[in-house]
This record gives C-alpha cells, structure tokens and sequence, in this order.
C-alpha cells in the first residue's frame, strides 16, 4: 500500500507541477511572444499546448494503472488510478483553501 501511496503521489505532484507551468505561461504568453496581434498562430499554440498537455497528464495520471491493467493486475490498477485522483483532489482543495485565504 506504501508503494501505491507514494507512486500516486508523485503523479499527482508532477500533475499538479505540469499544470502550474501551462498556466504560468498561459498567463505570461499574451505579454511575452504572443503578443496583442490576431494571427494564427495564437490558436495553434494553444491548441498544440492542449494537445501535449493531454497527453503528458494523461501519462502521469493514467500510465502506471495501464501498466498494471496490462499486466493483469486490476485491482491494483484502479487502486492506483483512484488514490491519484485522490492526491489531485487533495491539492485542488489545498489550492481553494490558499485562494480563500488571500
């Protein structure tokens, strides 16, 4: 069960630390590179970003319990999917409580 606790864990922080980033820069982009101009290449950027930003999060989140699906370990799959949800919820909470506090 520790290993289960920590290895969610650790998709949830990496989660939690990739979306950060994405919106830091989606933040910041509009002053930094993008700038205020109408062109194409504002919607491709962001839908390039969401298309990565998928698939990393889906690899943190989901890629361990597929393994272990794949591998025939089901309950423990789920048990792994479930307690990473669970560290991501426990953040989002973490992260109301913080703004609420402001």
């Amino acid at each position: 069960m520790k290993k289960f606790l920590q290895s969610s864990l650790a998709a949830a922080l990496g989660t939690a630390i990739y979306v950060s980033l994405v919106a830091w820069f989606m933040t910041n982009a509009e002053k930094g590179f993008l700038g205020n101009e109408k062109t194409i290449w504002i919607p491709i950027v962001m839908l390039l970003l969401f298309v990565i930003s998928a698939a990393v999060t889906g690899g943190l989140v989901l890629g361990q319990p597929a393994m272990l699906y794949a591998d025939g370990k089901k309950k423990e799959a789920v048990k792994q999917f479930a307690l990473t949800l669970g560290w991501l919820l426990a953040i989002l909470i973490l992260v109301f409580i913080g703004l609420a506090m402001r």
